[in-house]
């Protein structure tokens, strides 16, 4: 193969790989062991809100904003409540799930943030959010309360 051949050949190679989406599996994006990423027996962990901060409560709603800069990690928390999460920015977020957990994510999961989406969510989730992206990660979350 000639110099230019091969030069070609590796510069479509590129342009693939940089095409390419990245796909992320569980082993792959799984946290490195460290002290927080530890669990504990349920009855010595203490949980914290859902959120950075309550924006808004009724007898209706309770709507939380959680704000995390890159690499930060929210509360250990339980979902009590039925509720919407509403992304605003960032770039990727993952869950880290608590052993006890009985929400619909039992392992951890790492995913690319859309700006704008609404995601609904069942009640029974005991996690920690970690932002394992560049930006921030911010977020509304809107707790639906029973009547």
């Amino acid at each position: 193969m000639s110099d230019e051949t091969e030069r070609e050949a590796t510069s479509e190679a590129e342009a693939e790989a940089e095409t390419e989406p990245e796909v992320t599996s569980e082993a792959a994006t799984e946290p490195e062991a460290t002290p927080e990423a530890e669990t504990r027996p349920a009855a010595e962990r203490t949980l914290g809100g859902i959120g950075t901060r309550v924006l808004f409560e009724d007898d209706r709603v309770r709507i939380w904003e959680l704000d995390l800069a890159p690499g930060a990690r929210s509360d250990a928390h339980r979902h009590e409540l039925d509720y919407y999460l509403i992304q605003i920015a960032g770039d990727r977020i993952a869950v880290e799930p608590e052993p006890d957990s009985e929400g619909e994510y039992r392992d951890y999961f790492a995913a690319d943030v859309v700006p704008g989406v609404v995601v609904p969510m069942r009640r029974g989730g005991v996690e920690t959010a970690v932002n394992v992206g560049e930006r921030r990660y911010h977020e509304i979350i809107v707790e639906l309360k029973d009547r």
